[in-house]
């Protein structure tokens, strides 16, 4: 990673511009073209450099669900257990905790009432309970890590 790598993670973590060339705006922010933008962009994802680089959607207010869910699972089950869980389109943010509740993860579905669903698939596929925690208020906490 050279620091045009950098500069574009640092930038692109404050905002996306919303216009016609987002891309070459950004590219020309730091100095670069928006071609090797692109480019990087797809190099970093393709080495794992980015795991993810997109747009984060408020499901609520679009009418879907979103809730933290937990899971008790033997080390000796946890890599099958990931692989049943991340199946499923609707898992985001699955995370391994040192903690009796090792297996931690985000639901987003299109519907409130498909939170349940969801959880109800998961439980039948791998044996498990999932304990569900929905939000009971949201928090705002900007968060920006300068590489």
């Amino acid at each position: 990673m050279d620091e045009t790598d950098r500069a574009i993670i640092n930038e692109l973590q404050i905002g996306f511009p919303v216009c016609d060339r987002p891309y070459r705006t950004i590219a020309e922010q730091i100095g670069t073209t928006e071609e090797d933008l692109i480019s990087r962009l797809e190099i970093m994802l393709e080495q794992r450099q980015l795991t993810r680089f997109g747009p984060m959607f408020h499901a609520e207010r679009l009418g879907g669900g979103l809730s933290l869910c937990a899971m008790r699972i033997p080390d000796s089950e946890y890599e099958w257990v990931t692989n049943q869980v991340n199946s499923f389109q609707e898992v985001a943010h699955n995370y391994a905790r040192d903690h009796e509740f090792n297996m931690w993860f985000v639901l987003a579905t299109e519907t409130r009432e498909r939170i349940d669903e969801v959880l109800k698939l998961i439980e039948a596929a791998t044996g498990y309970r999932v304990y569900n925690m929905p939000k009971q208020q949201e928090f705002f906490v900007g968060l920006k890590f300068e590489v």
